[in-house]
């Protein structure tokens, strides 16, 4: 007889939690557990694109007024250097203003580094890759320069100070790609496609 009291005593205690459960004594806290999870993971994500603006593949791009700029660890010549911006889906660097300058200018660190700038069609005539007006826009060339120096100087870089200098475009240093901020398509969350 105790044995079919224990088990009624079981039964009527899993009755009633049951029926505490299902009467909602307990629906309101899951529902805060689920929206809880729910918040930590739109929070994570929206993290992701603070920490990687450029997005989250590009973790050794750098995120600077609008644009996503690439520092090389390798060195190259002016030509593959904008070979391999392209194949990132950007191009050499184009320097538009001093603020960008002196962000260049800071992580550079003393090291050459191409830019996006060359009289290679016809000398003397310096042109952006990006079709910018070089006449009328920023510069920044050391004391001295460009002057071609009689050694078919046609391509520009980054050095010393910061300042830009002319050199033969064989010459290997590092270079620096930049590309727009990527949009963010609705519905592909893992997807960025750049503004051309």
């Amino acid at each position: 007889m105790d044995e079919d009291n224990i088990q009624d005593d079981i039964r009527i205690y899993t009755e009633r939690r049951w029926l505490r459960f299902s009467s909602g004594s307990y629906f309101p806290v899951y529902v805060l557990l689920a929206a809880s999870y729910l918040l930590i993971l739109i929070y994570f994500t929206i993290g992701l694109f603070k920490v990687f603006p450029c997005g989250p593949d590009t973790r050794q791009w750098e995120y600077f007024y609008g644009k996503c700029y690439y520092f090389s660890l390798e060195t190259a010549s002016w030509m593959q250097a904008k070979a391999r911006c392209e194949e990132k889906l950007s191009q050499l660097v184009v320097i538009n203003n001093t603020a960008e300058q002196n962000f260049i200018q800071t992580r550079t660190r003393n090291d050459r580094y191409w830019m996006g700038l060359t009289d290679r069609d016809r000398e003397g005539t310096w042109r952006w890759v990006d079709g910018s007006d070089y006449n009328t826009g920023f510069m920044h060339w050391k004391p001295g320069e460009p002057n071609n120096d009689g050694h078919g100087e046609d391509c520009a870089h980054v050095w010393g100070n910061g300042e830009w200098n002319d050199v033969y475009c064989t010459y290997f240093c590092y270079y620096i790609c930049e590309k727009p901020l990527p949009i963010r398509i609705k519905g592909h969350h893992n997807r960025a496609l750049s503004v051309p």
